[in-house]
């Protein structure tokens, strides 16, 4: 029996229903708690800013980010918990976005009010968001380095 890679399911059933791994997407999808929900996104088809997209990144990492940025044919992405822009993935990399998702054990859309907030809250301010990661990461080097000598 062969496995169906993730292109070949969404292909075939149209969505996936899969558990996160990573902390990339924290806060809004913890490692062994959460699951989300993507449908397959047509050929031709653009998926628009703030979607939380399936993409494959080289030639067998998938990856569940967010875009930030939308161009012609191309976007740039970013996990809600990451510092690190990924600018020019393809659009015909792209093969889900995210329609839904379990958080703490309670189901929500991505069209919930609850989830558009999270979303104008956490994720459209990620410049800041950025900036004070990098601080924080900054001073607990420094603060590391003090209790070693």
């Amino acid at each position: 029996m062969t496995r169906l890679s993730y292109e070949e399911y969404l292909r075939k059933f149209h969505t996936l229903t899969y558990k996160n791994v990573g902390v990339s997407m924290l806060p809004l999808l913890k490692q062994g708690r959460d699951s989300f929900t993507v449908r397959e996104v047509k050929q031709g088809e653009s998926c628009k800013l703030w979607d939380v997209v399936l993409y494959k990144r080289g030639t067998d990492q998938y990856v569940l980010h967010r875009i930030i940025k939308v161009y012609e044919d191309f976007y740039d992405i970013l996990g809600d918990n990451c510092i690190g822009i990924e600018s020019g993935i393809p659009k015909i990399d792209v093969i889900g976005v995210m329609t839904d998702f379990a958080h703490k054990g309670k189901q929500y859309k991505t069209d919930d009010i609850r989830y558009r907030l999270y979303v104008w809250l956490w994720c459209r301010p990620y410049k800041l968001r950025i900036f004070l990661k990098k601080i924080r990461m900054r001073l607990q080097s420094v603060l590391r380095k003090k209790r070693e000598k």
